[in-house]
């Protein structure tokens, strides 16, 4: 081999080399800018609930004076005592009458919450399966009703649904805001969606041919390999029933057992919570944890059901 071949030989080498250093240092570069962004998301979507865990432990001049604190103050058991409207003794106080009960509403809230996501997780992805798997007539019409009835607004049925409730004597009670969550069209469409590519027909005919039932089927073959589908609605149904106010200020207004966090906090109009804003923060508080709960509870179980997901489907 020439000198001259020699010279070219080593120069690519050279060049292939800084290539490679190149395409190293844009990616790192990349990484970077990924991260850097995904920190800044990651901030700006933690800063709001730390400002409300801070403000819960501020007194009212402070949270006027400055709003927006990162250090939390000394004040929290002062708003606890305030909220729970107890004296510094801690004994109940005798002026007025105790609009936030957190025991009560815990208890009330996650019957509400809890009972609907389960019904709505289930039956839904029982209706998505019956999309999916069967093929009968009136199947493209019956989808299209459902994508109709998701496009109608709650505040638009609400009096309607009053009525039906008050004439069956289901005012007052905690049924009417668990058992419509059988009926949710968004869930519906989004399990659909989410089953047509991940579920195998021929799996499921491969268990009919071995005898399998009909729910047998769908609750251990089906269900399975809906569960990141289903972890995910799990969090967006346990929130949004966590959160409503709307129907539960009409339909339980004539039975204070049965208020809601929600109605809890939005019932803290006295003096004393115009005047301790710290206190309105607390309640604030209290009323969110469980939501973080569930979201860590569940998160898991998105990703790892993902990757199941993929890999059977």
């Amino acid at each position: 081999m020439s000198t001259y071949d020699n010279q070219l030989t080593e120069m690519s080498e050279e060049q292939f080399r800084h290539n490679q250093k190149e395409k190293k240092v844009l990616k790192t570069l990349a990484h970077i800018g990924i991260y850097t962004v995904c920190i800044i998301f990651t901030l700006l979507s933690l800063i709001p609930f730390w400002f409300m865990i801070s403000n819960a432990t501020r007194t009212t001049s402070q949270i006027y004076g400055k709003s927006l604190s990162l250090v939390p103050s000394t004040h929290l058991v002062e708003n606890y005592k305030a909220l729970m409207k107890t004296d510094e003794k801690g004994q109940a106080s005798s002026s007025g009458t105790q609009n936030f009960d957190p025991v009560t509403g815990f208890r009330n809230s996650f019957i509400v919450s809890a009972g609907a996501t389960v019904l709505a997780i289930y039956f839904s992805t029982l209706t998505a399966y019956a999309i999916v798997v069967y093929d009968w007539k009136l199947k493209r019409a019956f989808f299209t009703f459902i994508m109709a009835v998701m496009m109608i607004p709650t505040q638009v049925t609400a009096i309607g649904f009053y009525l039906m409730v008050f004439r069956v004597h289901l005012n007052g009670t905690l049924w009417p805001l668990i058992l419509p969550s059988i009926a949710s069209p968004a869930m519906v469409f989004f399990m659909k969606q989410y089953m047509q590519p991940a579920l195998s027909l021929e799996i499921i005919q491969s268990a009919r041919i071995d005898g399998a039932g009909e729910f047998y089927t769908f609750n251990k073959i089906a269900l399975p390999i809906m569960k990141p589908a289903m972890a995910t609605q799990a969090i967006f149904a346990f929130v949004s029933s966590w959160n409503n106010l709307f129907l539960p200020s009409i339909l339980l207004s004539s039975n204070a057992k049965l208020k809601t966090l929600p109605m809890m906090v939005a019932l803290l109009k006295g003096d004393i919570y115009k005047v301790n804003m710290g206190a309105l923060y607390l309640a604030i508080t209290i009323s969110i944890l469980p939501l973080f709960i569930v979201y860590f509870a569940l998160s898991k179980y998105i990703i790892a059901g993902v990757a199941l997901g993929s890999v059977k489907g």
